[in-house]
């Protein structure tokens, strides 16, 4: 459940801004349907730093609800104050969420022994597997390989989403951790790549609009099927760049509509629609997939 092609699953709004239950069990559908290892709900593509902390929680319960176990669902439970992120991950204790993915604290800056006590105290207040999430291009904050080796031997702590999309992490970061440590790649143009070194799979934007094909993707090479793999991926290359042609989740929003797998785009401000040339890049894209 923790490798594999695992989405990052946009939550669903109306006109309104409320989020909508219908166009969440068609997407989990989706997903269940096109061989989709694990869902992420209400990761940082999920929208997590535009909902309040009682919609977090609502749109995670509701994924589970609506997944009926058909597919396993991580909790995203990333906040840059380590209380708030150790209260969002303990209201999913025995929820039935398999795990929980955490992003570095954003803005603030820590230090790596920052990072390596704030991971620690949410990992001693929970059972629930963690998975380490470092993305500095948005946090601002970059946890490094000696960090993550130090992290990987408390122990519910499990693997990490490492979007860098630096290939060098990936033997740096298996060389100080176990073998059972989970390496994910939270890059989609990368992840084959990254894959192909020795990770486990990725944690994707992608999957959001061509489940199947991510699916596909890393199931040939976690079969050591690169060659097939990458014939699949060169499908998938525009689209990995031009889902972020504008800031995430934009443009998937939008992708997830037009391919009729959402009833609208409709995002919570300071995050704005999709621009005309967004447009036209995103939908080139799609069509070079063939999902157009």
């Amino acid at each position: 459940m923790f490798t594999g092609s695992i989405v990052a699953l946009i939550t669903p709004m109306d006109d309104k801004g409320n989020v909508c239950r219908s166009s969440l069990k068609k997407l989990i559908d989706y997903h269940v349907a096109s061989g989709t290892s694990a869902i992420v709900s209400v990761g940082t593509t999920g929208e997590s730093a535009t909902l309040s902390h009682d919609e977090h929680g609502d749109v995670v319960m509701m994924t589970l609800e609506l997944a009926d176990g058909r597919i396993p669902v991580i909790a995203g439970t990333g906040a840059n104050a380590t209380s708030e992120a150790i209260s969002l991950t303990q209201r999913f204790n025995d929820s039935g969420v398999v795990g929980c993915l955490t992003v570095t604290p954003y803005y603030n800056r820590p230090t790596q022994e920052g990072l390596f006590q704030h991971f620690k105290a949410i990992a001693e207040h929970t059972d629930l597997p963690q998975i380490l999430y470092n993305v500095p291009s948005r946090t601002g904050c970059d946890m490094l390989p000696e960090t993550v080796g130090r992290l990987s031997k408390v122990k519910n702590i499990v693997g990490i989403k490492e979007a860098t999309g630096n290939l060098t992490r990936v033997n740096q970061i298996k060389e100080l951790v176990a073998d059972e440590f989970i390496l994910l790649s939270g890059d989609d143009a990368s992840a084959l790549d990254f894959m192909q070194l020795g990770g486990h799979g990725v944690i994707s934007v992608t999957a959001n609009v061509a489940a199947r094909e991510m699916a596909e993707v890393c199931k040939l090479a976690a079969q050591g099927q690169f060659k097939e793999a990458h014939r699949v991926n060169q499908r998938l290359m525009p689209l990995h760049y031009k889902l972020f042609v504008e800031p995430n989740p934009i443009p998937v929003k939008w992708a997830c509509k037009e391919l009729g797998l959402v009833a609208t785009d409709t995002l919570r401000l300071p995050m704005t629609p999709i621009t005309d040339a967004g447009r036209e890049a995103v939908s080139q894209a799609l069509k070079h997939a063939g999902l157009l």
